[in-house]
């Protein structure tokens, strides 16, 4: 035999003993197989090739295979199944540890969020204790099934995007479920999730969708309102049909499809069958697009123009009438301002009418001081200022005199 003309990176007998031996819990149960058995497989078969002539058949017409095929595809099944298990796994211990270093609740049925997201898991599994989830994050890691969620079902929203999940399944207990994110993953037909009586947002871009029968289930989804089925291998255009059954759906999204570009006039046409539709791809539908594109369906492109120009002609009034309205406040602004002022005014002279005037002898006195020198004023106010003193002197003098002749 020539086992690397098969593969070269295949293993001899020994060396795949030893993997065998090391990857198995339980030796006794698992057979490994050994020279002996591996020459009693291939001998027979190059007996029956040598009989044949070496062309490959029996007597009977039955294909015998070569001894090499028959090396390289000799694997115990044991060693998938722990290959499958191997890897970081959701542990009890590592949900406790985990919502410590989270600031989360030690008690699990108090958590109402749980991170498990860029953790490389391939299970889901140990969440029986956190009943309380309402959102869970398992993004990002190398998740094939769901699974193992029986006990959620308070479940609010599920992020499942990034992993290697093929088919949608086990979600039958999940009835309070309002958003489910499958986004990058091998989905490749939209099933079982009909159950979900409250689901309104479903994300499944970047999957392997292919035909409209891959996306009919979502006809039996009644309140979905945002669908996001991007970067898919749509091309079929029966799709809108099962689109047009959806009849909640408000936002889609079928960029990356070839289907974009197989539905002749493919917005309008959008706009025009989703009645209830307000963001298709990457922006919005606003009132006008919708009036547009109805006018389109009933008469054409040139009944599109006149209601175009019909809108572009409310648009316009409606900014004139916004300038009209603003410059109307100023106007008002001003001549409120206007009165005031004169109000001012007109208060302000009746406050100087009223005031008593002053007699012409009071003024003619105090516009003489004003304008006398300041020499003159201070030699008329020296008499009356020395004169008191001299007044008192004499009165002392007289005093003392009659007191001596009265002696």
């Amino acid at each position: 035999m020539h086992p690397k003309e098969c593969d070269s990176e295949e293993l001899t007998v020994g060396e795949l003993e030893e993997v065998f031996v090391q990857q198995t819990d339980n030796a006794e149960t698992l057979q490994v197989p050994t020279p002996d058995t591996l020459a009693e497989d291939v001998l027979p078969a190059n007996e029956e090739t040598r009989e044949t002539g070496g062309d490959g058949t029996t007597g009977e017409g039955k294909e015998v295979k070569n001894p090499d095929e028959v090396n390289c595809n000799t694997q115990p099944p044991q060693l998938d199944k722990k290959e499958k298990d191997s890897g970081p796994r959701i542990t009890k211990e590592f949900l406790r540890n985990h919502c410590k270093q989270n600031k989360l609740y030690i008690t699990p049925h108090l958590n109402d969020v749980l991170y498990l997201h860029y953790k490389g898991f391939s299970t889901i599994e140990n969440l029986e204790e956190y009943k309380g989830l309402k959102c869970l994050w398992l993004e990002c890691n190398g998740l094939q099934r769901i699974q193992n969620l029986q006990a959620q079902t308070e479940l609010r929203c599920l992020f499942l995007h990034q992993n290697l999940i093929r088919r949608l399944e086990n979600l039958e207990t999940l009835s309070k479920l309002c958003t489910l994110n499958l986004c990058n993953n091998y989905i490749r037909v939209i099933e079982n999730i009909s159950c979900l009586p409250e689901l309104s947002t479903l994300q499944v871009a970047h999957n392997k969708l292919e035909t409209a029968q891959d996306i009919a289930h979502l006809a039996l989804c009644a309140k979905i309102s945002v669908l996001d089925l991007s970067h898919n291998k749509l091309s079929d255009p029966d799709v809108l049909t099962v689109l047009e059954a959806m009849p909640e759906l408000r936002v889609l999204n079928l960029m990356g499809n070839e289907v974009t570009r197989n539905i002749p006039n493919y917005r309008k046409t959008l706009i025009v069958r989703l009645r209830l539709l307000t963001y298709l791809d990457d922006r919005p539908v606003f009132p006008k697009d919708r009036a547009c594109a109805e006018a389109w369906a009933s008469g054409g492109l040139e009944a599109e123009r006149t209601e175009w120009g019909m809108w572009e002609t409310r648009e316009r009034q409606k900014i004139q009438d916004s300038l009209d309205g603003l410059r109307a406040i100023r106007e008002k602004a001003m001549e409120r301002r206007r009165l005031r002022e004169e109000q001012e005014t007109e208060k302000h002279t009746q406050s100087l009418a009223t005031t008593e005037p002053q007699p012409i002898s009071d003024l003619q006195t105090q516009i003489k001081v004003t304008e006398m020198p300041i020499t003159e004023q201070q030699t008329q106010m020296k008499p009356t200022e020395e004169a008191r003193p001299i007044t008192e002197l004499q009165t002392q003098i007289k005093v003392r005199d009659h007191q001596s002749s009265s002696q």
